[in-house]
Order: C-alpha cells, then sequence, then structure tokens
C-alpha cells in the first residue's frame, strides 16, 4: 500500500455563512515533522521573450509577465504549500493518493503549481487554467520530500479561491475534474472530494477512465468513487462542523480557532506529520478594501501566531522569516538528491523552538509567553478588522512594514 498522504487540512467559507461579506480562506500544511518551511515575498516582474523559470525539479517556459505573491513553502523546493497573490487569489494544496500511482519521474510538483497559479492567475479560474495547461504539457511527479532514502509521491489536489469564487481542482496524473463554489463552507483534505458535481473536466477524462475498465459510462460518473482506493474518500473534514457551527459568523478568528484544533485531528501533531504551518486569508467582496492575509511562519498554529500582510507597492521583505539559501550547492538541487540536509531554519523558527521547549518544560513560564503572544495577534486581528471596517481608502505607507513588524515584536517576546 502506497504512504499515506499528509493530513492537510483547506477550507473556504463564503457569505451568508462567513461575517461581512467575507469570504475567509484557510490552511493547515502538514509535512514531515523537521521540514521548515519560510514565508516570501516575490513582486510583480516581466521576463524577456524565451525566458525560462527552474521550478523545483525541472525547467519550464516563462510568461511575459507574473503578479506579485506571497508564499508559505518548504524552503527546500521552488514552489509553495500556499499563498496569495496582489490579486486576491489565493491557492492551497493537497497530496491525495489515486488509483494511478503518481509518477517518481520529475516533473511538476503539486507544489510548484501552487506558486505558478498564483504567479499567472489574476482570478480563481484564470489559476485553474494555468494549473490544468501546465499538467497535460509538463505532468505532475518527483518526490514530495526531502528524503535521500526513498521516493514519496502523491497526486494532487487544489483549493483555488478568489473574493467572487472557488473552484476544487483534484488530479490524476494529467487528468482532472474541478467543482465552483460561491456559497457555504467547504473543506478538503488528503482524500478525494469530488463527486457528481462537475464544473469543468479534462476533455479526455470519461474516455480514459472508460479505457482503464474503472467506469462502464451507465452509470452517474463519481470521480471520487472512480478515482479513489475502495473507500477512501469517505470520511473527510472534520473542521467543516466546527465551521458550520459558527452559522453565519464565520471570521479569521473563527478560521484560526478551527486550525489549532488538536482534538478534530485538523491541528496533526502525529509521530510522521505536523502542522509546519498555517495561512488565513480575508477576501472582502468589494473590491475598494484589501486583502488580508496572516501566516504563521512556525509549526503548530496552536502555539503559534498569525501574523497579517497586505499587499503594497515596497512591501518590505522579511529575512527572519526566509531560510538561508545555499545556491547551486543545495543537496535539493544536486543529482542524487538530498544526500545531505542542511540546517534550513530562519531566525523566527529557531526563536519558536526556544518557546516550544519553554512551553514544555516551564508550564508557568511557557503558558504567561503564550498569553502574550495571543494578545498580540489579537492586536493584529483589531487592527485589520478595523481596515475592513473603515470608509476612507487604505494609506499603503500604513501597511508596508506591517508583517516585518509583527515578525519582529514577535522576536522581540521570544527574546
Amino acid at each position: 500500500r502506497m504512504a499515506a498522504a499528509p493530513p492537510s487540512y483547506c477550507f473556504v467559507a463564503f457569505p451568508p455563512c462567513s461575517k461581512d461579506g467575507l469570504v475567509v480562506f484557510g490552511k493547515n500544511s502538514a509535512r514531515p515533522r523537521d521540514e521548515v518551511q519560510e514565508v516570501v515575498y516575490f513582486a510583480a516582474a516581466a521576463h524577456d521573450p524565451g525566458s525560462k523559470v527552474e521550478c523545483t525539479y525541472i525547467e519550464i517556459e516563462q510568461v511575459p509577465k507574473t503578479h506579485a505573491v506571497v508564499l508559505s513553502k518548504p524552503s527546500w523546493l521552488w514552489g509553495a504549500e500556499m499563498g496569495a497573490n496582489e490579486h486576491g487569489v489565493c491557492v492551497a494544496n493537497e497530496a491525495v493518493v489515486t488509483r494511478e500511482p503518481a509518477s517518481e519521474s520529475e516533473a511538476l510538483l503539486g507544489m510548484d503549481l501552487v506558486r505558478l497559479g498564483l504567479e499567472r492567475g489574476a482570478t480563481a479560474k484564470e489559476a485553474l487554467d494555468v494549473i490544468v495547461a501546465l499538467l497535460e504539457e509538463h505532468g505532475q511527479g518527483g518526490n514530495y520530500f526531502e528524503d535521500g532514502s526513498s521516493c514519496h509521491t502523491f497526486q494532487s489536489a487544489f483549493l483555488i479561491v478568489d473574493r467572487n469564487e472557488a473552484w476544487i481542482l483534484e488530479t490524476s496524473g494529467k487528468y482532472w475534474a474541478a467543482e465552483k463554489i460561491t456559497e457555504g463552507v467547504k473543506c478538503i483534505c488528503n482524500q478525494l472530494s469530488l463527486t457528481t458535481k462537475l464544473d469543468a473536466e479534462h476533455p479526455e477524462l470519461r474516455n480514459y477512465v472508460r479505457s482503464q475498465g474503472w467506469w462502464n459510462g451507465d452509470s452517474d460518473f463519481n470521480f471520487s468513487e472512480v478515482f479513489s482506493i475502495a473507500d477512501d474518500h469517505l470520511a473527510c473534514c472534520s473542521g467543516r462542523e466546527s465551521l458550520e457551527k459558527q452559522g453565519g459568523d464565520v471570521s479569521a478568528q473563527a478560521m484560526i480557532d478551527v486550525l489549532r484544533d488538536k482534538d478534530s485531528g485538523v491541528c496533526v501533531d502525529s509521530e510522521s506529520f505536523l502542522t509546519t504551518a498555517s495561512i488565513v486569508s480575508v477576501l472582502p467582496q468589494d473590491p475598494s478594501f484589501p486583502c488580508v492575509h496572516y501566516f504563521t511562519g512556525t509549526p503548530d498554529p496552536s502555539r503559534s501566531i498569525f501574523k497579517p500582510f497586505i499587499f503594497v507597492d515596497d512591501v518590505k521583505l522579511v529575512p527572519k522569516v526566509q531560510s538561508p539559501s545555499f545556491g547551486n550547492d543545495d543537496p535539493a538541487k544536486k543529482i542524487p538528491r538530498f544526500q545531505e540536509k542542511p540546517d534550513r531554519r530562519h531566525e523566527l523558527y529557531k526563536a519558536h523552538e526556544w518557546a516550544r521547549s519553554l512551553l514544555e518544560n516551564d508550564q508557568d513560564k511557557g503558558q504567561k509567553l503564550m498569553r502574550i503572544m495571543l494578545d498580540l495577534e489579537k492586536q493584529g486581528l483589531e487592527a485589520m478588522e478595523d481596515i475592513l471596517t473603515r470608509t476612507e481608502i487604505l494609506d499603503p505607507a500604513e501597511v508596508v512594514d506591517l508583517f516585518y513588524d509583527c515578525v519582529d515584536t514577535e522576536l522581540k517576546f521570544f527574546k
């Protein structure tokens, strides 16, 4: 049996389930326990004709213009687990296992497709079109983990969201199907969830599964049933009920609470996997308001704080949540890959490790520190709520070093 896919969780809530005409998006990224995630910003850029972009394992054609993006990414690879772009598009991925074995040969990773969708798509639907076109052209495959001893491969699912709609995209090899969502609460996890309501699909999808003998063409076409191994696709998403219980009040805080919940399994802390980073994004349906993206940049959201980021020109870079770069000497770039594991911890990660050991070893001091941290987070959430409810237009100067200052303050508390 193939290795289980890491149990990440992604959520989106639309009005009327969410507050004040806001779309609320969230993801917990479950990855190998010792993997470091960094939070990085790339400005919009123009590229020369014929230029290439080097993804994790392969090089592909670059496009003339890429959008500004902010990404939470495993520091050894090119792509991202989750992120957003300047147009209010958010994308997160899930590793999934289907009856089609995932390819070990190096191609695009699901994480590369997250970043490519954000860099190239100005709406959720554009990002989806980008991802499926690249799948068709380059395929998906290669090791999902920084592990020289064994190759862990998966297929990919994506939650792609903008201010107006979301798409759930599920893939197996180059084949795919997608459902459009404009209301309610949706959750995707490490199992297929699409059934018979498909709003877009690979043109050859049904012919292909027929030729494989997975569907007879007479019964309703149910994507999860056709592609899942046995009954894998049934028991998904323990966090959805908690969000639905909020009535029409899903807010950034409600999403953060769900991501922190260990009892439901949404916040993963197991022998093999840990929630190594989290994101919550708030996308006002009224385009005159800015989108706000909260990142932890550290593992275990129940012991981390969510710090806000808003896209403005000349946004201040935050080296303290960026991992060291090893350039071409990086063992992830040399063949054979991953012969050694360099220390990829960034400054915030190291400080957070210290705080975690305090929480584990000195309960009183740990609890006190956690209360201070949560108070800091609350101030950030309230300041953002103010920005999203005021009538005057936001002055970019007010938020150009927002994320920088939050990380800086967090580090000062740890010190």
